[in-house]
């Protein structure tokens, strides 16, 4: 008996995906560094599954899989990744794949491709999201890499993902190269931004209107049951009703400080870059990086001074345009990612199937959410939209939603709250809106002090000029220095 798959690394991850697989009806061969860790998952959690097949050696797990062979590399990112794959490129025939289901950097994901197309072995990188959970039960997967592979993946990858209410699998090609990688990174950016926001809700709620845990608990609930319904809304909702063993809400006795594990810097990294304006998700960033500085914080708290009001509203409407806030923002950050994958695409050389992003992203993953349906359909009908902002459904959601937003910016500015991803995604709508900014000044200011030229409103695009601002500056402008 061959197996159908094989699978290396036996973490919380590995483990999870091999049961799934099994419970799917695939052979699958694994195999672990620590002999030890395999040993006890063949004795433990796939105890009595004897189409789960472990190997002393790696040589023996290679032998135990079909041809063309699979092999699913779930372990850490990173120089881990290569270590393996260089270790296996002996061991494996013409046409074998490689796949690694870890959180690896796109580049990394591109450079693998390169090396295995080389030497006549085919690579997917693919993103796995939804956590342990998602994984046992049915995760989000985003593969990419080499095409003449996917044929070979599919209905394995198919068949443990997630899956919608319709039915179909949270599972697509997403692309050439490391475009399934990228996709992941962005999504793990988009939950940076989901999680910043909603934490910024929870301050709103606590120390602008004074709620308990329990009260706050009952608004995430309704929250769930409406346009908010998501994961990290409904584990929101489950956090605050937890108690420890005093009975007491857990979440306020754990500290402030919050970590990371680079992909969220990875996009905002990425963003830059492509020149693509990700603020939302750049600002998560900052914000988890400002918590970690809780020291000093607690240093600058009894000395810096806030304005000492407290809110003297209405409560349950505060609680509405919060909502509706939280709703705008959440559809800017998947605007701002959707723009970012564009840019990227074409930088990239992919031809990414966005509505079927969106529909991986409906099921198994961190960031599942009701209204990614209509971000499907938003592609469904214009599948060259340039912005999700311009789609009807999010146009209108948002017009609907800025009145509460701009309230609740407003009111956080009074109260002296922290709410740097809600306020950056409102001004990110305002200056997308505007048909003028004053970036006219500032390519003036470049030109006056570096001679870095400018273009003008009543010339054609591409023609540029160059000011001599003070009368004792040159005429020869700047060329290939750029600031």
């Amino acid at each position: 008996m061959k197996a159908d798959i094989g699978l290396i690394g036996l973490a919380v991850m590995g483990q999870n995906l091999v049961l799934n697989m099994n419970d799917h009806g695939y052979t699958v061969a694994v195999f672990n560094r620590t002999y030890s860790k395999m040993t006890d998952f063949l004795t433990g959690p796939a105890k009595g599954r004897d189409t789960i097949m472990g190997s002393e050696t790696l040589e023996e797990f290679v032998g135990k899989i079909a041809s063309p062979r699979k092999v699913m590399l779930m372990v850490k990112a990173g120089d881990v990744v290569d270590l393996w794959i260089d270790k296996l490129i002996p061991l494996l025939d013409k046409g074998d794949v490689i796949i690694d289901g870890g959180n690896s950097h796109f580049p990394d994901t591109i450079r693998r491709h390169e090396k295995l197309k080389a030497a006549s072995l085919r690579f997917i990188g693919t993103g796995v999201s939804g956590g342990e959970e998602g994984a046992r039960t049915g995760p989000s997967i985003m593969p990419g890499g080499e095409i003449e592979a996917w044929p070979l993946v599919k209905p394995i990858f198919q068949d443990i993902s997630a899956k919608t209410d319709d039915g179909e699998p949270c599972c697509d090609w997403v692309g050439e190269g490391g475009a399934g990688h990228y996709v992941k990174m962005v999504h793990n950016g988009i939950e940076y931004g989901d999680m910043q926001m909603i934490t910024e809700a929870y301050q709103l709620l606590k120390q602008g209107l004074g709620m308990s845990p329990d009260e706050m608990n009952k608004v995430f609930a309704k929250w769930n049951e409406g346009v908010l319904d998501s994961y990290l809304i409904e584990i929101t909702r489950d956090i605050l009703a937890f108690k420890d063993d005093k009975g007491e809400a857990l979440v306020e006795k754990i500290l402030d400080t919050a970590g990371q594990k680079g992909t969220g810097k990875w996009t905002g990294i990425s963003a830059l870059d492509l020149g693509v304006p990700v603020t939302l998700i750049g600002e998560a960033v900052f914000a988890r990086c400002l918590s970690a500085l809780k020291e000093e914080r607690v240093a600058a708290s009894k000395v810096l001074k806030g304005p000492g009001t407290s809110f003297d509203g209405d409560k349950t409407a505060f609680i509405d345009d919060l909502e509706q806030a939280l709703l705008a923002s959440k559809i800017v950050s998947y605007t701002q990612g959707y723009m970012m994958m564009r840019e990227a695409a074409t930088e990239y050389g992919w031809n990414l199937n966005y509505g079927g992003i969106a529909l991986m992203w409906r099921g198994g993953c961190i960031i599942r959410s009701v209204f990614l349906g209509e971000i499907k359909k938003a592609y469904d009908i214009n599948p060259g939209l340039n912005n999700l902002l311009l789609a009807d459904y999010f146009k209108t959601a948002v017009d609907k939603a800025q009145a509460g937003w701009r309230r609740v910016i407003t009111k956080a500015v009074e109260l002296g709250i922290p709410v740097p991803a809600l306020s950056t995604a409102l001004a990110f709508y305002d200056g997308y809106r505007s048909e003028r900014l004053p970036a006219n000044l500032l390519q003036a200011q470049r030109d006056y002090f570096g001679a870095h030229t400018y273009e003008r409103l009543d010339s054609p695009r591409g023609e540029f000029f160059h000011t001599n601002w003070t009368g004792t500056g040159g005429d020869v402008s700047a060329s290939t220095y750029s600031v």
